[in-house]
Parts: C-alpha cells; structure tokens; sequence
C-alpha cells in the first residue's frame, strides 16, 4: 500500500477519560478554562471554574457519566467518533490518513498532530464535528490546531471546514432517524441545540454589534449572518422541516445545556417543554442538530432529565431523535467534507425524495 498522502483530522468537543470524579473534575477544568468558551479575563475565569463551578459541578457531573457510560464502549461520544474515524478510513483508502482528537482531553489534537506531522503530507483537512459555527466549538478547534502548529518548519496545505449546517446528507440522515418514530403522532417536535452566551453572537460581523433579532437571524442567513451560530441552527432548522414537510405551528426552535446567570440564546428548551405541557402536549419528538454523535446532552439531557421534567408537568413521552452517529450517509458526508467541500447538494431535486417525504 501507498504511504498517505493527504491526512484528515476529525474533531469533536471532548469527554472525560472515565466517569470518575478526577476524571470528570479533569475535563472540565480543561474546557471551562478555554477563554473562548467562558469569554472573561482569565483571573476570574481561573477564580470562577477552579474555585467555584467545578468542585460543585464535578461530583454531579461523575453521576450523569455513569448514568450513559457503556461497560463494553465507554463514551458514547467517543465510541461514536472512533467509528466515525474507522469508516471514513474505510472510504477514503490508502490515499488517505484520519486522526481522530478531541478538542478537551484524549485523543488530544496534539497528539492527532504528532502522529500526522512526520508523515511528509500533501495537504491536511480539519473537520471540526460541529454543524453550525460558533467560536467556543469550531472556532476553539482551529485556534488550537493554529497554535500547535505554530512551531512547524514546513507546512502542507491546510484546509478547514467551518460549519455544515446546510449538508444536504445530514438533514437526510436527521430527518430518516425521525421517520422512525413517525413524526405525525407527535403533538409538538422540538430542534434543541446547545445554548451559547448572548454576548458571544455580537462578535460575529466586524463590528462587534451583530444583533440577531435587528438582523433578522432568526429568517434567514445573510451577509452580515453568514457566522452567527443562532442563524445557522434556525436554517438548519428550516431545512429539516422543509425535508418533514412540517408547518411552522409544529415545531419550536430551543436551546438546552446553559451555564451561569448572564443571558443565554432563548428560548431555553425547559421553558418550552413548560409552554407546551400548559397547552396539553403529551408527546415530544426532540431533535438535537448540534451533534453529530449521541452523548451526554442528547442521551442524558434530552432521554432523561427533559423527559423526567416533562412528566412532572403532565406530559408523557419525550422521544429523542438519534444523532447522525455511524449512519451510512452521514459517512458519505464526512467523505465528501474530506473531498471536495462543505456543501452538498440541500434538497434532492425530485419533490418526492427517497424517504418519501413531500419536500415543501
């Protein structure tokens, strides 16, 4: 076999190496103390993680990482992306080498990085696993392949992806996991997606002033959009209900997983599932399209504690949709990222699409 000649790092956000305290404690020590995912001067940053968020917060966060870890596969995130890796090596062939890292803990990128460097490479092509662009995710990912590789002679090309909200094959993925529990005898279908600071969304033009409801992000992705991660989950959004055929009066766009008192991107999801419990909603169908593999905010979040609540309101069922996970076409898709680009074609060109769904 050839040696490769093009390598392909995958990225996701992290997990803890097991779900012990120490361990826990350990990965959250190192992802709260990234200055773009807690933004403030890094003495209060450093008082405010190591002195007060993670000795509350690991302890309880050991719990929910033992409540989905695998006893066979450990991490579901970390299984989901080892396999990931696995079949896209599979694809792509010999031409080709795939690391695996996790921005916060192991696989480290600096060690995906050590094993691609003295490989004399063409080019190298950095797929962060986050489908909308946000500073704390994929912008994290580059800033630290940028400053570990700093310190190279020489350089091969080098390419990234920076978001993939539009890809034509994750929304066909997305929308045939929900078919499989058939959309219609839901009373109301949620898009959760991880929450973000407010003030994170006004550095995304320039200026400095980005403001999405004066921008009209929530409608549409525009020039002055074009990185805003709340216009980019809602047209993730639009697509996948233009895919299902759904009305606007069937779902809602909301967001889970929120630190800390400052404002976060609203509607928060634990506010929805009060609003419709009050209107009498029994069962909810819950996407969570800022995953690309399932894990503890999809498994844990969404399966266990939304449902829990939601049940204590008087609902019934909440019903996660799974994430794209090792999916055929979501392969096909990272193949194609690793290719040629980050967009496939969004719809397929017949009105009526192979999951036999009416395209609106």
């Amino acid at each position: 076999m050839s040696k490769p000649k093009k390598g392909i790092l995958l990225v996701n956000l992290g997990t803890p190496d097991s779900p012990s305290v120490s361990d826990v404690r350990r990965y959250l020590n190192e992802f709260l103390m990234d200055g773009r995912v807690i933004d403030i001067p890094s003495l209060r940053r450093l008082f405010l993680v190591r002195g007060i968020i993670v000795p509350f917060r690991a302890p309880n966060s050991a719990k929910l990482y033992r409540a989905i870890w695998d006893k066979e596969t450990g991490s579901p995130l970390l299984h989901y992306s080892l396999l990931q890796q696995q079949l896209l090596q599979e694809r792509l062939g010999g031409e080709y080498h795939v690391e695996l890292a996790m921005r916060y803990q192991n696989p480290s990128i600096a060690s995906a990085l050590a094993k691609l460097k003295p490989m004399n490479l063409e080019s190298i092509r950095i797929i962060p696993l986050f489908p909308q662009y946000a500073s704390a995710s994929t912008g994290s990912v580059i800033d630290k392949v940028m400053e570990l590789m700093r310190t190279w002679h020489t350089f091969p090309e080098i390419s990234m992806v920076n978001d993939f909200y539009d890809n034509g094959l994750m929304i066909d993925v997305f929308a045939e996991n929900a078919l499989k529990h058939d959309p219609q005898t839901y009373d109301h279908i949620l898009f959760s997606y991880h929450g973000l600071p407010v003030r994170q969304l006004t550095d995304v033009e320039p200026s400095h002033k980005h403001h999405c409801e004066t921008a009209g992000c929530r409608e549409q992705i525009s020039e002055h959009s074009r990185y805003c991660y709340l216009a980019q989950c809602y047209a993730t959004t639009r697509l996948l209900a233009q895919k299902l055929g759904l009305q606007p009066d069937r779902y809602t766009v909301c967001f889970q997983s929120r630190l800390g008192k400052t404002p976060w991107v609203q509607p928060y999801t634990t506010d929805v599932l009060k609003v419709q419990a009050a209107k009498g909603a029994k069962r909810l169908l819950v996407f969570c399209p800022a995953f690309v593999s399932d894990c503890l905010e999809t498994i844990y979040e969404i399966g266990t504690e939304y449902a829990t609540e939601f049940k204590a309101m008087g609902g019934e069922h909440v019903q996660l949709v799974e994430s794209l996970n090792d999916h055929p076409l979501w392969i096909t898709a990272l193949e194609k990222l690793a290719i040629a680009g980050k967009h496939d074609p969004v719809l397929h060109p017949n009105p009526i699409d192979k999951l036999g769904v009416v395209a609106r």
